[in-house]
This record gives C-alpha cells, structure tokens and sequence, in this order.
C-alpha cells in the first residue's frame, strides 16, 4: 500500500521548542521518523508545525530539506505575517497554514479568515484545522465562505460530525488521522465522510502521537484499510492528498 502520509511532526531539540500548557514533546527526527516507517511504504508526507514550534521556521525547512522530495510543509504562521514570508515559505515547499484552535501556538479564530484568504491569494494554500468538531457549528459562517479547509483527525469527537459533514458537503477534506485521540468509531466516520465525497479523505500515521492517549500503530492502517471500499483506497491513502497539497500523480 502506497502511503502518502499527510500528518506527520517532526520534533528537532536542535532547534526552539516552545512549552505548551508547560508541555514539551521528547525528540522525534528525520531519523527517527524513517526509521518507525520503514516497514510501510511512504512515497511522501506533510511535515505539521505543532502547538510547540508556534512561529518557528527554521525546523521546518530543515526537515523538508532532509526528507526530500515528496515532502510538503504546513505550518504556523501570524496573521500579519510578510507577504515576502509566504512566498518564501512556499518556494520552500510549504502548503498549507495551521490554525491551531485546540492547543494554541498559532494564530487565533480571530485572524483564521483574513489569514486564510490572505495566504490563499499569495500562494495558493489551504488552511488546515486542529479543532474538536463540536465547535465547528460556531465556525460555520466562516469557514464555509473559505477557498479550502481540511480538519485535522477526524474532527475528534462523534458529536461533531453532522457539521463536520456539513463542511466536507462545501468541499473540506478530512485527515484519518490520530485514531488514538479521537472519541468515535473511526470505521462509521470514514465510511460517512466518503459517503459524501470519496475525494475529501486523505491519510496520515500522526506520528510520534504526542499527548495522543496511545501512539500510532501500523495497524491503525489496517482499521482504515478495511473501511474504505477498494475502489477508493488508492485515493484515500495517496491520491487524494496528492491533490489537497498540488503534487503530481
């Protein structure tokens, strides 16, 4: 099974970590990283600044310089970031903005919709969401009316999918991601976001899992193997991300 893992972190101590809630993760590398995938077959991924990089850059680039092609990023950015910033970021495979509503260390819902348009018109990127679905109906007015949005790991919590789906119906993508996080049934979820748009659900391993209850495990990849249909699993495990950060086939 091709993987394009499009939810990884890499956490570098050579470079500022930030404490979130006084939390700050242990090391997970480059290294560290192809070494847990060795055994499944990642031809690519999106490196995702968490909580506790906040604005820093220079991991980033880092670990998209030693991961190669293939690779995308996402990160954290404030809302009056430099036009020339975006730019640069994006020739140095950046794809997408994060806006962290769960745990902070990045632009607040106050700024997401001008941060959002603005990064979009620039360079073409998308927004991704780290938020419990539950808060998605308050979110409503503004992220339907946004070019495109995807939701980190199933959007968390069962009560939230109706407006999850509501979301992914305006064209938002869904990760399956972080099965040790959320609070639903990962199999049902899958099943009903493709029900509505077999193009919206892309893949990642979430590793290393920080403050996750339990860490990833390959068979995470089985559960979602097994819920999506045959003829949409190369989408759903490839193809589908390949689309949402603008990479060749």
């Amino acid at each position: 099974m091709r993987l394009f893992d499009a939810h990884l972190h890499v956490v570098d101590p050579a470079f500022p970590l930030v404490p979130n809630q006084g939390f700050v993760p242990e090391p997970f590398t480059v290294a560290d990283y192809r070494a847990r995938v060795a055994g499944l077959d990642v031809v690519g991924g999106a490196v995702v600044s968490g909580s506790f990089q906040a604005f820093d850059q220079t991991y980033l680039l880092a670990a998209l310089e030693r991961l190669g092609p293939g690779f995308v990023g996402v990160t954290q950015l404030p809302a009056d970031v430099p036009d020339a910033e975006v730019l640069r970021l994006d020739a140095a495979g950046v794809r997408a903005v994060r806006v962290n509503l769960r745990r902070g260390g990045s632009a607040p819902a106050a700024d997401l919709d001008r941060l959002a348009r603005r990064v979009h018109e620039l360079a073409g990127w998308h927004t991704e969401l780290y938020v419990d679905a539950r808060d998605l109906a308050e979110l409503a007015p503004v992220l339907h009316a946004l070019p495109q949005v995807s939701v980190d790991h199933l959007g968390l919590h069962a009560h939230g999918l109706p407006d999850l789906l509501r979301l992914v119906e305006t064209g938002a993508v869904v990760k399956a991601t972080g099965f040790g996080r959320v609070e639903l049934d990962v199999a049902d979820t899958v099943r009903q976001v493709l029900a509505v748009d077999p193009r919206a659900l892309v893949t990642g391993t979430d590793l290393p899992s920080t403050r996750a209850r339990r860490p990833f495990t390959d068979a995470d990849l089985d559960l979602l193997v097994a819920a999506v249909p045959e003829e949409h699993r190369d989408a759903v495990l490839e193809l589908n991300a390949r689309r949402l950060y603008r990479l060749p086939a």
